[in-house]
């Protein structure tokens, strides 16, 4: 689960970098001093002897909408002021594993510039136009922006693949309309491209629910817990 985390951590951290904060990696924590933008936690902790006291000195708790994420599902935050948001697997899925069911069925290769990065966002956000949530530096780091498209170019499914030093992260996995062949279609894509673009690497994510579900269709296995913690005192 460790590779996991910090897989993650590292791709929260530059997605916080693209917005001009400065992530810090240390103690067992990778934390955010200011608040990190929408739908990314503050804080997430790299090891189960991550303390809960340090992790939340480090963060900003004042403003609204805090949120921790608790990678080994072991820290009590409800006296600091938290409450459990929602529940979740990590999951791992072996380098070389062969792929389950039907074939994508849509086109999927990486973003090309950063000129597609607002359809692709409109596209995750499911048809509303975004507000630059994923800014264009994230196109020159470790993070590969996949997206499936329709024979006239439509982008209909995609994910973010985050390329660490021992697996591949997929996070973001979006299926939007018919034409996308609907999310157990989007997972085919998705790991079609991490084999090419990365073939000796596992890879590794998180997931709930059905999600959960399609997930473990197609090669991964849960290996444990997470948390996320949502500030509310």
């Amino acid at each position: 689960m460790r590779p996991a985390a910090r897989n993650n951590a590292e791709w929260c951290d530059a997605v916080c970098r693209a917005h001009g904060l400065a992530g810090e990696f240390g103690a067992g924590v990778w934390s955010s001093a200011r608040r990190t933008p929408p739908l990314y936690p503050d804080a997430v902790s790299l090891t189960p002897e991550a303390s809960a006291a340090d992790l939340v000195a480090r963060i900003d708790t004042t403003s609204p909408g805090c949120t921790v994420k608790d990678s080994f599902a072991c820290l009590d935050l409800e006296p600091l002021g938290f409450e459990v948001l929602f529940e979740a697997q990590w999951i791992h899925r072996p380098a070389g594993e062969a792929l389950v069911g039907p074939p994508p069925a849509v086109h999927w290769e990486p973003l090309r510039s950063a000129d597609s990065l607002p359809a692709w966002e409109t596209a995750w956000n499911d048809g509303e136009a975004g507000d630059g949530l994923f800014r264009p530096e994230l196109l020159a780091g470790d993070a590969t922006f996949l997206a499936g498209t329709t024979s006239e170019g439509r982008i209909v499914a995609g994910a973010v693949a985050s390329r660490s030093d021992f697996v591949v992260g997929i996070s973001n996995l979006f299926a939007v309309g018919e034409a996308s062949g609907g999310e157990e279609s989007a997972w085919a894509g998705c790991l079609t491209e991490a084999a090419r673009l990365w073939p000796g690497l596992p890879v590794v994510g998180y997931e709930s629910g059905e999600s959960l579900d399609m997930a473990v269709r197609q090669g991964f296995t849960a290996i444990g817990p997470l948390r996320i913690w949502l500030r509310t005192a």
